[in-house]
């Protein structure tokens, strides 16, 4: 039995939902869910049944949130002492059975952030003050640890564990059972445990409309950096001398220049 409310919001009798959250015009939510004061969930949003969201959640449009998935729930870390900090999602994402969403900790700008049109597949963990971008996919079981950045259109298959504050560039992929302990840099295909780097992705950016000439460009960039036998800075140098004008390789080669926990090779 649903309960129909004002603007069209459909709560199953047994979901339990505190009176101050927040349920914009068309959510519906499903039997047994249970959803906690401070949530607040944008329209159209699918909350399937048994799904728990607390804490300072703030979900947008269109999400679909799967049977026994947890959002929003306190940080897995021992300093956190119930501080009010948030979890961020945006619009039009797809998280499925069992996967587990924590907010942020007081470390960095107290915020767990996901962006839109994501897929976290079932299992999948997004630990405390992640970043993820747009359009990834998260596929079964991979686990993040905290203060993990993921750049947009990344993908990770199934198992793979991403070590804290690494981050993973935009256009990447990583393979199954991979453990990810340093930066997995923008556009490359990367495995193994621990991972290591397989050359571009190069069928990820052909399915997301990037010119031959892009993908050429990256290819003589990749062998410079990773392939030349150079260091680093010489390696940079070399490239932007070889190729001065392309954006994908200025991506490249920022993120390398940024990487704190260094690059994998």
């Amino acid at each position: 039995m649903q309960h129909i409310l004002e603007n069209n919001v459909k709560i199953h009798s047994t979901a339990i939902v505190h009176p101050n959250a927040r349920i914009a015009e068309g959510v519906e939510v499903g039997p047994y869910a249970v959803i906690g004061e401070h949530v607040r969930i944008g329209r159209d949003t699918k909350i399937c049944s048994h799904v728990l969201i607390e804490g300072w959640t703030t979900i947008g449009e269109r999400n679909h949130i799967f049977p026994f998935s947890s959002i929003g729930t306190a940080p897995q870390d021992i300093g956190y002492r119930n501080e009010e900090t948030y979890l961020i999602i945006g619009d039009d994402n797809v998280i499925r059975e069992c996967a587990t969403v924590h907010r942020a900790t007081t470390k960095e700008d107290r915020k767990t952030v996901i962006g839109n049109k994501n897929f976290l597949m079932a299992y999948s963990h997004v630990a405390h003050d992640c970043r993820l971008g747009n359009n990834i996919i998260m596929a079964n079981s991979v686990a993040l640890g905290g203060h993990i950045v993921i750049g947009d259109h990344a993908i990770l298959g199934g198992i793979v564990a991403v070590h804290q504050f690494a981050r993973i560039g935009p256009y990447a992929i990583i393979g199954g059972q991979s453990a990810v302990t340093l930066d997995i840099p923008p556009y490359v295909s990367a495995a193994g445990n621990r991972a290591q780097l397989y050359g571009l992705n190069l069928v990820g950016l052909k399915r997301k409309g990037f010119s031959e000439q892009a993908i050429s460009t990256l290819k003589k960039a990749y062998k410079i950096i990773f392939r030349s036998g150079l260091t680093q800075d010489e390696a940079i140098k070399k490239t932007l001398m070889n190729i001065p004008d392309s954006p994908e390789v200025n991506v490249l080669i920022e993120f390398i220049r940024t990487s704190k926990r260094g690059i994998t090779r």
